[in-house]
């Protein structure tokens, strides 16, 4: 069996093809109009997108699934004589089987694949294997990668750079969450969730903060640190903000940024206005003004955010006047505090926030865009037990930018409910520091709560990152069917 991804012409076969990391991948490879099929259980979007270019897709996951390439092979094996040329034969066919960590061995289709000889690797695999073929700039970090691997990516074409692109969001810009470029440069997300951070060796690598946010994975933030410390070893330039302690005295990067003028950072900002339309500031690079940077993001995560962006397009050679023009009309990565829609003066907001300290700075965002008298009304699904258990006292203390906070139960996310903790028990924890919480353990209840509590100026940021989000257009449909029945 061999022992490294094969980008020649041997077929890829995607278990759970239609997750945010396992499509782009499937996407880019298909464009370089490799062989790719996958499965999935559930079809959506990116399926169908995978599908438009040539990609076959299976709706379940099963073994049969396989059985193309065993009788490809086994054609084959028939129409050759001698035996090396039928072991030649059936790994010409056999496909690359490519997994995530959600894919365990008790699945069917892995089985199969097991069965049958196919060589198999973690999605982790192929993402290296691209980075290493590319001048690549790898985005790590607990919060923030997918902004800032999209911003960078966004920049970089929009100077004319071309980029392959490979990220863990959509992003209209350029129509999903991956695009194939013709120039040598890759951006890429790199997760460092399962520990397969370390696999990447890419030219540039950021990391934009550590923080604990994984207990699934991580017993303790020293595990995380070691993580992240092998993956800056292995990036020829490191990339840092030093506003996050840990980045700055337990890794040391090449190349620095931070919001404080005075933090001894290379890339620095000054004059910063934090408005409700976007961020202003003055960007300076070892002490030189390099010009102002307008973004249409909010808060200061996402200007930290750009400063990385700033560092990488100075590494490439860009003038600082073709970076700000980039980001300046940059409009961030879907899910993101993303409008979804106003309807009788009710704005509606879906952020991918899961972490307290990513739905803290992502309320104080809210709170900067909400006018005078607006209510901030936070709606959270909380993303795993393990994580709502581990974080409890910190989830706690996080909703403190919003006006109304609405606790639903835990999305799992394949994880086994040991009844060690609840969506109900965080709603507890949480009354006992804010003055308006309330529990509604179901989608059905959170959006009947929501029409029957919802007034024109509120502000509803639907937070998490499970599926949650989903509520949201049934909200609106329903709030707008007297204006359809009056019109």
């Amino acid at each position: 069996m061999i022992n490294s991804v094969d980008f020649s012409g041997r077929p890829f076969h995607f278990i759970g093809v239609g997750g945010i990391g396992m499509s782009a991948l499937a996407y880019v490879l298909a464009k370089r109009h490799l062989p790719v099929s996958g499965s999935d259980l559930r079809p959506n979007h990116m399926t169908r997108r995978l599908e438009e270019i040539g990609t076959h897709i299976f709706d379940k996951q099963q073994a049969s699934n396989l059985e193309l390439f065993r009788a490809n092979a086994e054609a084959k094996v028939v129409v050759l004589n001698t035996e090396e040329q039928i072991t030649t034969g059936e790994f010409a066919h056999l496909p690359q089987v490519i997994c995530s960590t959600a894919i365990n061995t008790s699945n069917l289709e892995y089985k199969a694949a097991l069965e049958l000889g196919c060589p198999i690797f973690h999605r982790s695999d192929v993402l290296a294997a691209l980075i290493a073929e590319y001048r690549s700039i790898a985005v790590a970090g607990t919060h923030g990668k997918t902004t800032t691997s999209s911003m960078i990516g966004y920049m970089l074409l929009e100077a004319g750079l071309d980029p392959t692109i490979l990220v863990g969001g959509e992003v209209n810009a350029f129509n999903g969450n991956a695009r194939l470029g013709e120039s040598p440069y890759l951006v890429a997300e790199a997760d460092e969730s399962d520990g397969s951070l370390i696999k990447h060796s890419p030219e540039i690598g950021i990391i934009t903060n550590i923080e604990l946010d994984h207990p699934d994975h991580y017993d303790t933030l020293e595990e995380v640190i070691d993580i992240f410390q092998i993956f800056a070893k292995n990036c020829k330039i490191l990339v840092g903000s030093i506003d996050c302690e840990t980045v700055r005295d337990r890794l040391k990067p090449n190349l620095t940024y931070s919001l404080i003028a005075d933090n001894g950072a290379d890339y620095y900002v000054t004059n910063i206005d934090y408005r409700a339309d976007g961020t202003t500031a003055l960007v300076w690079e070892r002490g030189k003004a390099l010009g102002v940077l307008n973004l249409r993001l909010l808060s200061k995560h996402n200007l930290s955010n750009s400063l990385a962006a700033v560092a990488v397009g100075r590494l490439l050679g860009l003038d600082f006047g073709e970076i700000a023009k980039g980001l300046a009309t940059f409009e961030g990565a879907r899910r993101r505090f993303e409008f979804r829609g106003e309807v009788d003066g009710i704005t509606f907001i879906d952020d991918y926030a899961h972490h307290p300290s990513e739905i803290r700075v992502t309320l104080a965002a809210a709170r900067l865009q909400a006018r005078p008298g607006q209510r901030v009304v936070a709606i959270f699904q909380p993303h795993r037990y393990s994580r709502t258990l581990a974080f409890l006292d910190e989830f706690a203390e996080c909703f403190a930018h919003a006006d109304m906070v609405v606790l639903t139960d835990i999305y799992s996310a394949g994880e086994p409910d040991l009844g060690l903790v609840s969506g109900e028990k965080l709603a507890q924890e949480v009354a006992k520091r804010h003055p308006q919480v309330t529990y509604q353990p179901t989608m059905a209840l959170v959006c009947e709560y929501l029409l029957s509590t919802l007034r024109p100026g509120d502000l509803a940021l639907f937070l998490g990152a499970g599926n949650l989000n989903q509520a949201i257009p049934e909200v609106i449909t329903s709030l707008r069917q007297p204006e359809i029945a009056t019109s």
